[in-house]
């Protein structure tokens, strides 16, 4: 008699170190309307940020499973499963935050809406593994803007202490899954011509639909007529030692021949703040709606 035959577990998201983490925030009753600086040019920027990551990480997540029948290596398969359940709750939850804003006149929806039109007029225009490369490249915006936010220290001391744990959770489990669009991307074909022409697909829809409704919520909050919070905001985000002065330069490596996104080695900024938000005497524990995450 033969034995029996054990059968294999399909590995998930949290085998391959990309557990989706059940989270669910507490937004303060007393968030400040101006919660980045204390400054309106810049908060209303973080928030035409935070209105954008509902649409744009439902886009990332058709991008990469139009393709996951074409993944036959279990590990990324895995990936791949931890990276839709992230993105699925990073988009719940910055869902929640938008509500938050609105509720402090701060109309997130326009935003919200400028972004998903831009994104729908690259889902018609663009075959699917061209949608896959922009994903690709804006996953590498968000893994820079991630790693600027857990090893710099501006952001962490602008933002309110009230929404700081929010964004360093959404950014570590930005570098988690970093490169798993890329990595399927390479299963599909990966064409240097198309991740040369992601950049600027992107900046002529999305980047268009950022900038012009971050413009029409200075206008609609009159902090257009504030020229020293625009001059104090724009230094926050785009000086030297701002959240994204240092972001831009650093888009172009997409566009390198040999580009893959584990060439920049965060290994360690991610078990730094693992072990914080999550370790033993994690900041984060009480929020976990299963500690096992």
């Amino acid at each position: 008699m033969s034995d029996p035959v054990t059968p294999v577990r399909r590995l998930r998201g949290k085998d391959v170190g990309i557990p989706p983490r059940q989270l669910d925030f507490r937004l303060s009753e007393e968030l400040p309307r101006w919660f980045y600086g204390n400054n309106a040019t810049a908060s209303l920027f973080v928030a035409v940020l935070s209105a954008s990551f509902p649409p744009g990480e439902q886009f990332f997540v058709r991008s990469v499973n139009h393709f996951k029948d074409r993944v036959t290596d279990p590990r990324l398969r895995a990936q791949v499963a931890g990276f839709t359940g992230q993105e699925i709750i990073h988009s719940r939850e910055h869902d929640r935050l938008n509500e938050a804003l609105r509720a402090r006149d701060i109309d997130a929806e326009v935003p919200e809406r400028a972004v998903a039109a831009a994104i729908w007029l690259i889902d018609r225009l663009f075959p699917a593994r061209f949608r896959l490369a922009c994903t690709g490249q804006a996953e590498h915006l968000t893994a820079l803007l991630a790693e600027e936010i857990l090893a710099g220290e501006a952001f962490r001391s602008l933002i309110d202490d009230r929404l700081v744990e929010m964004w360093l959770w959404h950014a570590l489990e930005e570098l988690e899954h970093k490169a798993v669009s890329y990595d399927v991307y390479d299963v599909v074909g990966n064409r240097r011509v198309e991740r040369l022409l992601a950049e600027p697909a992107l900046l002529a829809t999305v980047g268009l639909a950022t900038l012009g409704s971050w413009a029409w919520l200075l206008a609609s909050t009159g902090t257009w007529r504030r020229p020293d919070d625009l001059r104090t905001g724009m230094r926050l985000l785009f000086g030297s030692d701002g959240l994204l002065g240092g972001i831009w330069p650093r888009l172009k490596e997409f566009r390198q021949p040999n580009f893959h996104p584990a060439q920049r080695d965060t290994v360690g900024l991610e078990q730094l703040w693992r072990d914080r938000l999550f370790g033993p005497d994690g900041t984060l524990n009480d929020q976990l709606r299963h500690r096992s995450a």
